[in-house]
């Protein structure tokens, strides 16, 4: 019998956590424990009797080399799962089929997966991408979703594991990132050393004025979104163009999707 649910999610600009919650919400089974992994590692495994939550954001189509790694410390014992993928009004491509692939790999049984929509990483008030989500339809949908998963576990001794999510295998390849990173507005900079909190890889330094290493910048915007006194931006070329590209292309709003046995 399943009375327990755990989170584990990877959730820079706090998307993935704030759906992981509400779904876990809806399925009325307390949460034992709750692993956010967007900025250290946890190691966990899972009993048979543990319902897992996982959630994680997508980017470009697959889910984050760092979130990976820190996934990889999350064992099961042919635990129950719930696989949810946030993306940013694009599409995400790859990203549920390879979160399904991985944590079979740890030991886990897929028993039902979702693609949720969260505002655009790269959005702001000048390229409104996505801005706002998830709304109160899409939490709607997670409440739905999770009390779907909730009445599965009750009805059901013995629970089917999914088939293939949708994506395709080998994934999409993964696009290079250059050497680019957030900058900082030194003459709105506040030196609250919020950004260094949020960074999920360690990127940012508080020297002078924030510093930020592009080496280990994953462009996930939670420096900026998270900054207090909007002194955090990107500037480059390579960003400005995605953002443009995204207002023209990707405006049409698009609904959470949910796979069940």
């Amino acid at each position: 019998m399943i009375n327990k649910v755990n989170i584990v999610c990877f959730s820079p600009t706090k998307t993935s956590e704030k759906i992981s919650k509400i779904i876990a919400q809806g399925s009325g089974i307390k949460v034992s424990k709750d692993l956010n992994i967007t900025h250290r590692e946890e190691n966990y495994t899972a009993d048979k009797d543990e319902l897992t939550i996982f959630a994680f954001p997508v980017y470009g189509g697959r889910i984050p080399e760092i979130a990976i790694q820190r996934l990889k410390k999350i064992t099961g014992n042919n635990s129950p799962a719930v696989l949810v993928v946030v993306y940013g009004n694009r599409h995400y491509d790859d990203a549920l089929l390879e979160l399904q692939n991985i944590v079979y790999d740890q030991g886990f049984k897929s028993i039902a997966g979702a693609a949720f929509i969260g505002e655009h990483s790269y959005s702001t008030n000048e390229y409104p991408i996505a801005i706002g989500r998830p709304d109160k339809e899409d939490i709607d949908k997670a409440l739905s979703f999770g009390n779907n998963i909730g009445n599965l576990i009750k009805n059901n001794d013995t629970i089917k594991e999914l088939p293939n999510l949708p994506g395709k295998y080998p994934y999409k390849e993964r696009s290079p990132q250059p050497l680019i990173s957030p900058v900082t507005i030194d003459s709105k900079c506040i030196k609250c050393t919020t950004c260094v909190t949020l960074c999920p890889t360690g990127a940012i330094q508080i020297k002078d004025m924030p510093e930020t290493n592009p080496s280990l910048c994953i462009l996930c915007c939670a420096c900026i979104k998270g900054c207090p006194s909007n002194a955090r931006l990107n500037t480059n070329d390579f960003v400005l163009q995605k953002q443009q590209w995204l207002l023209k292309n990707c405006v049409t709003r698009k609904e959470p999707e949910t796979f069940e046995i």
